[in-house]
């Protein structure tokens, strides 16, 4: 049997005994591991773990006897430690549970919302025209803004919005994390792509955050970088980025 079970292999079996047995038993294995004389020798079980090991292979761990009883115990304690610290009975957690992750989950699309309105100067919703808090750049219209606590997928989405209200011209803004650390997207109007990359100005940006390359598409370019307290100076590269390629034209 090679080294797996050594010299001498254990047949266990379960449901019928190998002596004068006439039908096959429920279970007939080989086992190299910790065996019983019968399996209500193990008494109590809690299982605690299954998972795959390998294709087609999958393990099942359970404690047995005391250790089955503390363990269920501690469980036990656990669940009405969580049920004391959210003040309900153990049979309300679940559903208590539930309304908390709902209400976060309300809670993170405002404060989503309100970070989108912040960027978009506050009140686009209002009817406020973003596009009058716009700077000309060698001709061309540019706002720049960093922000806090946004990430690059919502950054993308932010930028998309000020691209439709400014008209023409190049959107730039810098989100930092609660690690500090920041992403940069910047989006360029469609009529302004044959001149000016938004790939080539968001590693600039990238650049001055403490990081490297970026990449995306003329019209919108995303990257980042491990330092956010540079967000002013990544969104200064930008504007000088912006102005070295309206002034190459």
């Amino acid at each position: 049997f090679g080294e797996k079970y050594g010299d001498e292999v254990r047949v266990v079996t379960m449901g019928r005994s190998l002596e004068g047995a006439s039908d096959k038993p429920y279970s007939m294995e080989l086992c190299g591991g910790t065996h019983v004389a019968r399996t209500g020798d193990i008494g109590l079980i809690a299982l605690v773990n299954e998972g795959a090991v390998a294709a087609g292979v999958r393990r099942v761990e359970a404690l047995t006897g005391d250790a089955a009883r503390h363990y269920l115990a501690e469980q036990d304690r656990r669940v009405r430690a969580i049920a004391g610290q959210l003040k309900v009975a153990t049979g309300d957690i679940e559903d208590r549970l539930s309304a908390l992750l709902e209400e976060r989950r309300k809670l993170e699309k405002e404060l989503a919302d309100a970070k989108r309105q912040l960027a978009l100067g506050g009140g686009a919703s209002a009817g406020q025209d973003i596009s009058a808090g716009a700077e000309t750049v060698a001709g061309v219209s540019f706002m720049g803004r960093a922000i806090t606590g946004v990430d690059a997928k919502q950054l993308k989405g932010i930028v998309d919005e000020m691209k439709g209200q400014i008209g023409s011209g190049v959107v730039t803004l810098v989100g930092v994390n609660d690690e500090g650390r920041a992403a940069i997207v910047v989006g360029v109007t469609e009529d302004l792509t044959a001149r000016i990359s938004a790939v080539d100005l968001v590693r600039v940006g990238s650049e001055a955050l403490g990081g490297k390359g970026g990449g995306g598409r003329p019209d919108m370019a995303q990257a980042g970088g491990p330092d956010g307290s540079k967000a002013d100076e990544a969104l200064a590269a930008v504007r000088a980025g912006l102005e070295a390629a309206a002034a190459n034209v």
